[in-house]
């Protein structure tokens, strides 16, 4: 049975009367956990309150599936007052780290103390201050490292394709080079007149510039390929399938290889169709390359979107362009935006750069365009638009999506309020966005929302100390 001496032992016990403090013991459930029992787990329903007189607890939160641990008590403590006093399901998990002995009150009469005595609720509050801080801390490091997580996810899937072109490119070009200096040098042997030589190169060359633009649409190069190795199989080349493509896409027709190998129909050597090979593979270098080359711009392109993002190698408020922000973070979104999302874009051109933290402003974008594509789910539309007046600017974010019940609408600014599963959302996603963009920026941010259009409005002074424009959108 819990006594009076183990209440004592915590100050916030000492405020009460002994009277009251026998009440307490009288009414004290006790629960007794051996080493990894749960007392309740994140999602539950609210608790009670709980006082541990022995042995120690663990604090956990879901992130990915997995229990992270944020905290744990030590006896003599007290714990349970939050999910008591918001009536909201729990938080976290408390899980013995060893055998523990915890007393049980009831919400009630925990909320019956509270109200009668004023010592004890400002020990309760200012316990509760420093949780909320503390969790708070946590949280937005995990939703920080999440939202890191998720763009790096991102950059890896967009920089596979052009990485492996520039692989591929890298090594198939060294053996095909090798392959085409030996052809040089045999044709070289031959002593064929300047003229001859001169045609060769010149279609070559039309041929590589063909390559290198890719000017051709697909259903012309397949059916310039199926004529080119329907006259490669007559001619008798060995693997005329492999080379009717490359001949294709540097815009060989049957006529001019005709032409070209009219001198070499009748001779036994291989000179009868090395020209043809020659041309097939030097386009195909030139086609390797052409794509190593986009590879690498592809490549360089995400590398300096990242870096855009994060506004490396600059101070910390910069002179921000906005669309410049919203494209980069587009670009590092490009992997979820692939199946059947749209993006359509109403931008103000006349809009002005405005003075700002960029990377905490490029966070703003990622959390409410990831959001717009959750609620996507897959397929839909999300229209970006920008405007600008009176010394300020203007962000509209809106998806089709099925919008955010009404009843909640009040909410999804709160801190830790998220209508995601358990372990899927903290609730700071917003929460953080209000924070960046009123207390860092002097801005506003505002939404309406509908079965099918849900739209958010950020509004941002133009420079400092210059957004008491965006003051009428607050009540809009």
């Amino acid at each position: 049975m819990l006594c009076v001496d183990d209440l004592l032992a915590l100050e916030l016990f000492r405020q009460l009367p002994r009277s009251r403090l026998e009440w307490m013991c009288d009414r004290a459930q006790a629960i007794d956990l051996v080493s990894g029992d749960y007392l309740v787990k994140e999602g539950d329903p609210p608790c009670e309150f709980y006082i541990l007189v022995s042995g120690q607890m663990g604090i956990t939160r879901k992130a990915e599936g997995m229990d992270m641990p944020i905290g744990q008590y030590q006896a003599p403590m007290f714990f349970g007052e939050i999910p008591v006093l918001t009536d909201e399901p729990m938080g976290v998990s408390f899980r013995a780290l060893t055998d523990c002995r915890i007393y049980e009150i009831s919400g009630d009469d925990f909320r019956e103390l509270l109200h009668e005595y004023r010592g004890f609720e400002r020990i309760v509050f200012q316990t509760l201050q420093e949780r909320l801080r503390g969790l708070e801390s946590f949280i937005r490091g995990r939703e920080k490292m999440a939202s890191l997580g998720t763009l790096s996810a991102g950059l890896a899937h967009e920089l596979n394709n052009p990485s492996a072109a520039v692989v591929r490119a890298l090594q198939n070009v060294i053996p095909a080079m090798i392959e085409l200096q030996r052809m040089n040098y045999v044709y070289g042997q031959q002593q064929v007149e300047e003229a001859h030589t001169q045609q060769w190169l010149q279609v070559r060359d039309n041929g590589c510039e063909q390559v290198i633009k890719g000017q051709f649409d697909p259903i012309t190069i397949s059916d310039r390929e199926e004529q080119l190795l329907e006259w490669l199989e007559d001619y008798g080349v060995e693997g005329a399938w492999k080379l009717a493509e490359p001949l294709a896409a540097g815009g060989i027709d049957v006529e001019t290889l005709t032409e070209l190998v009219e001198r070499w129909r009748d001779d036994p050597t291989e000179l009868r169709d090395m020209g043809i090979r020659w041309l097939a593979l030097t386009f195909e270098v030139m086609g390797m390359i052409t794509s190593g080359l986009r590879g690498a711009k592809r490549i360089s392109e995400l590398v300096q979107a990242m870096k855009s993002y994060s506004y490396m190698d600059q101070g910390v408020q910069q002179i921000v362009d906005v669309h410049e922000g919203l494209e980069t973070t587009l670009q590092l979104f490009s992997h979820k935006l692939k199946q059947g999302i749209r993006i359509r874009r109403v931008y103000d051109r006349t809009l002005p750069k405005i003075t700002a933290y960029g990377s905490e402003l490029n966070q703003v974008w990622t959390n409410l365009l990831d959001n717009a594509i959750d609620a996507i789910n897959g397929e839909g539309v999300i229209e970006i638009v920008t405007s600008w007046s009176d010394n300020r600017i203007h962000v509209q974010i809106t998806d089709s999506g099925c919008g955010i019940p009404p009843e909640i609408q009040s909410r999804i600014f709160e801190p830790f309020f998220t209508t995601k599963p358990v372990g899927k959302g903290s609730g700071l996603g917003l929460e953080a966005i209000r924070r960046i963009v009123e207390n860092r920026h002097e801005g506003v941010i505002v939404f309406e929302s509908k079965p099918g259009k849900t739209t958010f409005t950020v509004c941002l002074p133009i420079a400092p100390k210059s957004s008491s424009g965006c003051a009428g959108l607050a009540h809009k």
